[in-house]
């Protein structure tokens, strides 16, 4: 199954061929998953031997006769996982129960940059304040300088308060990250 998305300005995933002359470097790719099921599949490739990423956030779940803090995922029905461009690991991949497909346009399957995951694990790293916002491809695009964000690069929201918008362009979904006293440059 494939998702007809627009890719955003900026941090787009290339779909450019592998030069010949330099060794196949493995690539994120974003795979949907079946409702409920990001845990599972993110387990499974792991234990085909993938590296594999699944963003997850806590949150806090009343009934009630009781409260419970509960792991969900931070964007429902997506894992990502890093795998080299080969058709036989996309097949292999594409066998795991639960696993809808890469997340396509129209028929290239996207790739997902290294920076995009290199920030998102770092801001649930950090335990950095953050929410989930819609989609934002366009705006005043900023870097932090210094502190436990340094080097994260998005978009510059200025509303209620100071926050950067983290993107993944693939799935079109976003991050709203408090940036309130970071030092900011523009791009």
């Amino acid at each position: 199954m494939s998702a007809s998305y627009v890719v955003g300005v900026g941090m787009e995933g290339s779909v450019q061929p592998p030069r010949l002359d330099e060794p196949e470097q493995p690539q994120w790719y974003a795979v949907q998953t079946r409702c409920r099921f990001e845990k599972k599949v993110a387990a499974q490739l792991q234990q085909k031997g993938y590296e594999t990423y699944l963003p997850v956030r806590t949150e806090r779940h009343a009934w009630s006769d009781r409260e419970k803090s509960v792991t969900v995922p931070l964007f429902p029905g997506y894992a990502f996982v890093q795998i080299s461009r080969s058709a036989p690991e996309r097949r292999r991949v594409l066998a795991t129960a639960g696993l809808i497909g890469f997340v396509s346009f129209g028929k290239i399957i996207a790739t997902i940059p290294r920076k995009q995951i290199e920030y998102l694990r770092l801001v649930l790293k950090e335990n950095a304040p953050f929410s989930l916002h819609p989609f934002v491809k366009t705006g005043r695009r900023v870097r932090v300088r210094g502190g436990s964000l340094n080097g994260i690069e998005g978009i510059l929201l200025r509303h209620d308060k100071e926050k950067l918008v983290l993107s993944v362009d693939a799935i079109q979904r976003s991050l709203a990250i408090e940036i309130h006293g970071y030092e900011l440059e523009l791009i």
